[in-house]
């Protein structure tokens, strides 16, 4: 959310809002009812208690027990893995628009992907670049057609096709990237002054080792109800395994996990509604 200029498809928001300017509304909701914020990295979690099924989370300075805990983690940018990437992260490499945007005022730039996330990024960075280059492995975008009409009606917005980026080039900052079609895998080379890479997201489940299940994109597997392969640890937004992450549905799938978390519980101490 803090990389997403233009939140337009979240309900009640018909004018849209800044992806950081709704975590800021969000989390002061939260505050007005009692939520307690500490920042820290968490670097243990484990069942301290097996017969009353306490769990402990070691994170910073602190040490902290629950009965239930909900892994609200999220996901960081995936990489390219290519040669350069690294060498020219914060030197013409970005993955977020709207934070180094501004930075490339009336230069060429190069992003990659074609998904929602992508093309988004290609139309914010319309607005300074001389030109935005979209390179995706595809001959179609996989972006819902409202964004993608907007890309390719966009005069500086410009597509290659079928076409992935195999190494970043530069000395000081970026100069340009090599290509390679997917379809008869020629090369070639397209000068530019940064690459903004969106190509998907990889879950922040790093930490749990093998404590819960995650299918093979580390991403955590639950039921219904949120239930990770844990009794008492919930999991809901992007860090789990489902077909759509949206704003709207991590917000419903943080709803789920807090009211199954309350009702597990309400269960521990007897007090649950079934059991009256």
């Amino acid at each position: 959310l803090t990389m997403a200029d233009l939140i337009e498809n979240y309900p009640g928001l018909p004018e849209g809002i800044a992806g950081f300017s709704l975590i800021e509304k969000l989390k002061k909701q939260a505050k007005n009812f009692g939520l307690e914020f500490y920042s820290a990295k968490v670097d243990n979690v484990k069942l301290e208690d097996r017969e009353s099924n306490i769990w402990q989370i070691k994170a910073g300075e602190r040490v902290l027990r629950s009965f239930s805990i909900i892994l609200a983690v999220g996901a960081h940018p995936r990489k390219l893995g290519i040669k350069g990437e690294d060498e020219f992260s914060g030197k013409g490499v970005s993955y977020c628009a709207v934070c180094d945007g501004a930075l490339f005022k009336g230069k060429d730039i190069v992003v990659a992907g074609g998904g929602n996330s992508a093309v988004s990024e290609a139309l914010y960075l319309s607005r300074f670049a001389g030109k935005v280059i979209l390179v995706h492995r595809r001959n179609r975008l996989r972006a819902v057609s409202l964004l993608a009409e907007r890309a390719k009606n966009n005069q500086k917005i410009e597509f290659a096709w079928d076409s992935v980026i195999t190494e970043i080039i530069g000395k000081d900052t970026v100069r340009e990237v090599s290509l390679e079609n997917t379809r008869d895998k020629s090369q070639s080379r397209l000068a530019c002054s940064g690459v903004f890479i969106s190509i998907g997201y990889v879950p922040n489940t790093g930490f749990l080792g093998d404590l819960i299940k995650l299918d093979d994109y580390g991403c955590i597997i639950t039921d219904q109800e949120m239930q990770t392969s844990k009794t008492g640890i919930f999991a809901c937004g992007d860090c789990r395994a489902k077909s759509l992450r949206q704003v709207v549905t991590a917000a419903s799938d943080g709803a789920i996990a807090a009211f199954s978390a309350s009702e597990y519980i309400d269960r521990l101490k007897g007090q649950s509604y079934g059991t009256e």
